[in-house]
């Protein structure tokens, strides 16, 4: 009995050249990918620090306006460095320490944010016996933001 001659298999020759060109540039595609979301992820993180940055920077001011209520409308006024606290701190007057107070703060906002800048308007009450309306602002500059599109924090408070 004989049976018939049997074909060899055809023989399995791997990935040829086109195909391992294709899976070169879904990978490639699927890498810029994910170098873009990394990017992304690294200025919105960055912006999300500037921003509680400002958040504090504003705070600490609104505390030092409540620790120095007769002060009031020197607020508004220019900072000027009085050496009110410190080492051999002299015994300031309100007003002189609401310009000690605005100095040392707007020197922490330039410090703190990239092309920071802090100001503090004040707007006193309608009659003798209502509060004044204090607004901080702090304006910086992150990245990629030009001066018509920076971002801005704004807290009033009346004290």
């Amino acid at each position: 009995m004989s049976s018939a001659p049997t074909l060899p298999p055809p023989r399995t020759r791997g990935f040829t050249l086109v195909e391992a060109m294709v899976a070169l540039v879904v990978l490639s595609v699927g890498m810029l990918g994910i170098a873009g979301l990394y990017v992304t992820t690294l200025r919105s993180s960055g912006g999300a620090i500037y921003r509680m940055q400002a958040v504090n920077l504003a705070t600490d001011m609104a505390d030092r306006i409540r620790a120095n209520r007769g002060a009031n409308l020197a607020y508004g006024q220019a900072a000027a460095n009085n050496n009110c606290y410190g080492v051999g701190a002299v015994d300031c007057a309100p007003a002189a320490m609401a310009a000690n107070d605005l100095f040392v703060w707007q020197a922490q906002v330039i410090a703190t944010l990239p092309s920071g800048n802090g100001v503090v308007a004040v707007v006193p009450g309608a009659a003798a016996t209502d509060p004044f309306t204090y607004t901080i602002t702090i304006t910086w500059l992150g990245s990629g933001e030009t001066v018509a599109t920076q971002p801005s924090y704004v807290m009033t408070l009346q004290i």
